[in-house]
């Protein structure tokens, strides 16, 4: 495929959480910064993809800007995989992971989704024959900080269907306190986004133990201490790990180290579907569940519902639990309880909301 043009486009949508925006961010979080990415050939198809953009919303589009579309725009693609890794290597001086890889994660979606739009076929019917019809979603609520709020919000997420919970408060009354709102069975995790000492995490094991956790997420920093995260495993605590690694490379030295129990990659983070498909053969060859993270309302959700339908180790998705002010896709049309319908249209397999799209557009 030729590609002819590549826009990108800054959608920035409010939406409510019912805490006050503060805890795992340094400045307060009420807004979902959606980098999207447009990519045409030569036929007139079009593609639509994602890049990370919380609080670097402009430096990921200027990235893809400047760098990676004068140099797109006008070339053949018929590797998406190995454009990726020559883009990758090209652009390597301006640092291997971070905002460099989240613009590449956003044009590699537009380049699948391209591609299965010229084919006529639903995402996953280029990864697998056999591809999932639903997919199972946790609901990944924000950091709440506050012992009345946080539990009475596990408490909406299980009337809305869900039945597994994920957390990101920080301290351990927080976390029992959730525990005893939902009872013992309902599995429950939480995410520390590395905020914990080695010595605390350590000394805190046994009572998330005793607390039935299902998994405990980044628990240090900085997040590629293999080393460390393979000390604390085989304590009755699953660990997880994932949104903060880059690129196949960082996966396959954590998986080497045993450094956790399940992965996590992020479409928009990671280096996009090309290399999600990398890690998804890593992690079958370690025999390793992917629980992907993917906090999003836009293509990278989308994107990551194909991906899981079509991978077998991965038993859920995450899903963000707040209430946007408007949809990009509809994302809340598909979902059923904790399960998700697969798109089967074309491409990604929902066509974007140009309402809301004008709506919100800052950039």
């Amino acid at each position: 495929m030729i590609i002819r043009k590549i826009e990108t486009f800054i959608v920035e949508i409010p939406f409510v959480d019912g805490g006050k925006g503060k805890g795992i961010t340094p400045t307060t979080w009420h807004t979902l910064e959606n980098v999207l990415v447009r990519i045409e050939d030569d036929q007139g198809h079009v593609g639509w993809g994602e890049a990370f953009g919380y609080f670097t919303a402009d430096a990921t589009k200027a990235t893809i800007d400047r760098l990676i579309a004068p140099v797109l725009v006008g070339q053949t693609i018929t590797d998406i995989p190995a454009w990726n890794l020559k883009t990758q290597q090209q652009l390597h001086l301006f640092g291997r992971y971070g905002v460099t890889t989240f613009a590449i994660s956003g044009v590699d979606i537009a380049l699948w989704d391209l591609a299965a739009q010229r084919q006529d076929v639903p995402l996953h019917q280029l990864f697998s024959e056999q591809p999932r019809k639903q997919i199972q979603a946790y609901a990944s609520l924000v950091r709440y900080a506050d012992n009345a709020v946080a539990p009475a919000i596990c408490e909406k997420a299980l009337d809305m269907g869900f039945t597994d919970i994920k957390l990101h408060e920080v301290t351990l009354p927080q976390i029992a306190a959730c525990r005893s709102a939902i009872g013992d069975q309902v599995p429950l995790a939480t995410d520390v986004n590395c905020s914990w000492s080695v010595d605390d995490t350590r000394a805190w094991l046994p009572a998330l133990r005793d607390l039935n956790l299902a998994w405990l997420e980044e628990p240090i920093f900085p997040p590629e201490d293999f080393a460390t995260l393979n000390s604390f495993r085989g304590q009755g605590v699953a660990l997880s790990a994932g949104e903060n690694w880059c690129t196949a490379v960082q996966f396959e030295n954590a998986l080497k180290a045993g450094a956790v129990d399940s992965i996590q990659p992020s479409v928009t983070k990671v280096g996009g579907i090309s290399e999600c498909l990398r890690i998804a053969r890593l992690a079958e060859q370690y025999d390793t569940p992917v629980l992907p993270h993917c906090p999003y309302f836009g293509p990278g959700f989308l994107a990551s519902l194909h991906l899981a339908s079509a991978q077998p180790s991965v038993a859920q998705i995450e899903y963000l639990f707040v209430e946007p002010q408007g949809w990009l896709y509809d994302i809340e049309g598909i979902r059923n309880g904790r399960l998700f319908d697969i798109p089967q249209a074309a491409g990604l397999g929902q066509q974007i909301d140009m309402d809301v799209f004008q709506r919100f557009r800052r950039a």
